[in-house]
């Protein structure tokens, strides 16, 4: 009862910003705010653009001014002018002001305005530099509560609004957890920490022996002293094979393959089979460069500053049905039955996660590219076979609970 409908115009005014020309700015003066002053809800005026000529009055803006940005990769983002300083407004910059606050309350009017942020979008003209009109913004329908309700509502909306941003941050602690428990458990597990030692298990070191009868364990003061009785340290060269991904190539015949990328690499380390890539390609390239059931996908070329090269992932299913891209390369362990995939490939992971790939890697053109022979000759800790698959289990069922968290988190 006592609601009415109306246009947003009835009860604001919305008014567009001067065009200034660049000449007209200057380091002192009446700050200047333009699309890139509205930041996450406020606006800001430090460090920007100032104008020294008079203009009307109505391009200046007062302390709870709605601005709102009209153009651009921004459109749409808007913020509360909490200043009591004068500040003038660019043309690309809008500027909705409550016409009397006895009757329309300005926070009332904000939470108005953030709710229609889609609707402001879906108007907007002009493809990837979009732009939206005045005229469709002060054109809203408002559904308008009595002045006293309004103050209710906001009372409200301020709680919950302050509730969920309490849980937001409660979920990025969390989140934060659980990767820093992920790197903690794959660290114990490849130190021999995670579950205990059986003294009856056969030693590591007969393992790599039947792989390559002249094997010898390798010296790492990384793991000098703190690898249990039975484990060794071996390169992952004298363990396993690699190879190149494949290229496209044009030479008959060919034939349509599933190939896997670098997109098919999630950030926990899984196969996205979702973006898989249907191409053709030369079949005698295929032949030499499908993956076998156990296969470890490591990423070859590409990362970032912040997230350097050498993702791995593990390949189960199908021999012989998809292949890898040339920005990739695969491991395939000489005997899976004395080195387990899953344990590589959880042993991979921690490697990543500590860090060591930045010093594996080289960057060209903003591309960066691992260093395959100082990646291969990398070293491993390896423990006894059946130690192997108690690792592997343990690491399993502690994921299996972080993901758990994970999914109440998101749900």
């Amino acid at each position: 009862m006592g609601w009415a409908k109306c246009k947003l115009s009835d009860v604001c005014q919305f008014e567009s910003g001067f065009a200034f020309k660049s000449e007209s700015y200057k380091k002192e003066g009446v700050p200047l705010i333009r699309i890139s002053n509205i930041k996450d809800g406020t606006i800001t005026t430090d460090g920007g653009v100032c104008i020294q000529e008079v203009v009307e009055s109505r391009f200046h803006v007062v302390k709870g001014d709605l601005l709102i940005a009209l153009s651009g990769a921004t459109t749409g983002k808007m913020g509360v002018y909490d200043k009591d300083d004068d500040a003038l407004l660019n043309q690309r910059v809008g500027n909705l002001r409550v016409i009397s606050k006895t009757c329309f309350l300005p926070e009332y009017r904000n939470l108005f305005m953030e709710s229609q942020t889609a609707t402001i979008l879906e108007q907007a003209w002009g493809g990837a530099q979009p732009n939206i009109s005045p005229n469709t913004i002060i054109g809203f329908d408002i559904l308008l509560p009595p002045y006293a309700e309004q103050c209710r509502i906001v009372c409200k909306a301020n709680e919950l609004l302050a509730l969920v941003s309490n849980i937001e941050f409660v979920q990025d602690q969390i989140e934060t957890g659980v990767d820093d428990i992920i790197t903690k458990v794959l660290d114990l597990a490849i130190h021999g920490k995670l579950v205990s030692q059986d003294p009856f298990d056969e030693p590591a070191i007969n393992l790599l022996r039947r792989i390559n009868p002249d094997f010898k364990a390798s010296d790492n003061l990384h793991y000098e002293g703190v690898l249990p009785n039975g484990w060794t340290i071996a390169r992952i060269e004298s363990f396993c094979t690699t190879i190149n991904g494949l290229w496209k190539g044009d030479k008959e015949p060919l034939i349509n393959v599933g190939v896997i990328r670098n997109a098919n690499f999630t950030k926990d380390f899984l196969l996205d089979y979702s973006k898989i890539e249907h191409i053709n390609v030369e079949e005698r390239s295929f032949v030499k460069r499908n993956l076998e059931d156990g296969d470890i996908i490591v990423e070859k070329s590409g990362g970032s500053d912040n997230f350097p090269v050498g993702r791995s992932i593990l390949y189960r299913g199908e021999s012989g049905k998809y292949s890898f891209s040339n920005f990739t390369m695969s491991l395939r362990i000489k005997d899976k039955s004395q080195i387990i995939p899953e344990y590589l490939y959880y042993a991979l992971q921690n490697m990543y996660r500590r860090g060591d790939m930045r010093q594996m890697q080289t960057q060209t053109t903003g591309l960066h590219n691992l260093l395959t022979d100082v990646f291969m000759s990398a070293q491993i800790p390896i423990p006894p076979s059946s130690e192997q698959w108690r690792i592997v289990e343990a690491i399993e069922n502690h994921f299996q609970t972080l993901d758990r968290i994970r999914d109440l988190l998101q749900n």
